[in-house]
């Protein structure tokens, strides 16, 4: 399944970085909740990965709206960005909430083209 397939879908996510983790390796604070849909396998070889935005609480499953799909151009590696019903986030401010990670990859946003 390409990522692209999830824009404008309800996707449940597996969260493994919750809202205030810290990465693994490298030591950076999640100011949002990062994780997973199970079972989807991305270019990459791993599971495809989810920003969760709007959501203020860490949490460990989550359903959302995909509004976007970051897909890096530098790496193999698509991210979708999940919301709850009712809240949008325009691509500036997608950009502000992801450059935690993001800033060292050179990716453009996608979204649903309009009727």
């Amino acid at each position: 399944m390409n990522a692209a397939d999830f824009l404008g879908a309800d996707v449940t996510v597996q969260i493994d970085r919750p809202l205030g983790s810290r990465h693994p390796r490298h030591g950076f604070v999640y100011p949002v909740n990062y994780g997973f849909v199970p079972g989807v396998m991305a270019p990459d070889g791993q599971e495809l990965d989810a920003y969760v935005l709007g959501v203020f609480e860490p949490l460990c499953q989550f359903e959302a709206r995909c509004i976007a799909l970051i897909r890096r151009t530098s790496d193999a590696d698509d991210k979708l960005i999940l919301v709850p019903n009712g809240v949008e986030y325009d691509d500036g401010q997608i950009r502000a909430l992801t450059e935690f990670q993001e800033r060292f990859f050179t990716s453009v946003i996608l979204r649903r083209p309009s009727p």
